[in-house]
């Protein structure tokens, strides 16, 4: 079965390594200019780079049909640019997900697929896609909605060995972002992280630095561009998919069997 997942950020990549390491030929696709802060477990780095590799799984940038069917010969993930999901005349996905986490509905319609899954708040189950995904950390977390929606973004981060929100890095302005720093980095609370244009980017506490945004990005004023990880006995967290991405992917991978069943076509 064919996939069109929207998105290649590090939660979406949870979902298609889910998805591709259970059969499902999947589809990736992204902006032009991706904003991945956790890039090194975000397929949308491909889009920049021409490949990238996360988990032993390599997804590829491709231009067109043919490439994407070639990818798939050689069990690869693909991933192309296509904001407006132009390819779904030509390829006809089977399933649709949109993963983008938006926190509003970027274009996403039940009549893109026979199955249709959003993930997170801006989708009405029933009414803008078949099944909507819990996002919220939490008991909840994972929990298929049949009717309605997921819960409101509170715009507070996961909590993280007792730390929220002052583990986020956000820009101090608009401009040209230049990391001086990279993933994977042992970083102190003060110390510049990068800059945006002239004006330094620094780290909110101490710990690890999970994620940060691409050299070059031109960033908006107050826009996330990094994140630290104050566990930093954690450091292999940074290049391996995280838990909440894992919940996801199998939720959506529940989603799909659910409907599956309902539409009394062949899971096995």
């Amino acid at each position: 079965m064919k996939v069109i997942v929207r998105g290649g950020g590090d939660l979406a990549t949870g979902v298609v390594e889910v998805l591709h390491t259970s059969g499902f030929k999947v589809l990736i696709l992204e902006i032009e200019k991706p904003s991945a802060i956790r890039r090194t477990v975000a397929f949308s780095e491909a889009i920049y780079d021409g490949e990238t590799e996360v988990e032993n799984i390599i997804c590829r940038k491709v231009e067109n049909e043919n490439e994407i069917y070639k990818a798939w010969e050689e069990n690869i993930v693909p991933i192309m640019i296509d904001e407006d999901c132009k390819i779904i005349e030509k390829i006809k996905p089977n399933i649709l997900v949109d993963c983008i986490i938006a926190k509003k509905n970027l274009g996403t319609k039940k009549e893109m697929a026979p199955i249709t899954i959003g993930l997170g708040p801006g989708f009405i189950a029933g009414k803008d896609v078949d099944i909507v995904v819990e996002t919220m950390r939490g008991h909840k977390l994972g929990r298929i909605i049949r009717e309605g929606e997921a819960l409101k973004n509170t715009g507070i981060p996961g909590e993280i060995k007792g730390v929220s929100k002052e583990r986020v890095i956000y820009s101090p302005k608009e401009g040209i972002f230049r990391g001086v720093k990279k993933i994977g980095d042992r970083v102190e609370a003060r110390e510049i992280l990068g800059y945006v244009d002239r004006e330094p980017v620094y780290g909110t506490i101490s710990g690890v630095l999970r994620g940060l945004i691409r050299d070059g990005y031109y960033v908006k004023d107050k826009m996330k561009i990094g994140d630290i990880d104050p566990r930093e006995e954690e450091k292999e967290n940074c290049f391996t998919i995280s838990d909440k991405a894992r919940t996801l992917g199998g939720a959506v991978l529940h989603g799909i069997m659910i409907r599956l069943k309902e539409r009394n076509e062949k899971i096995f």
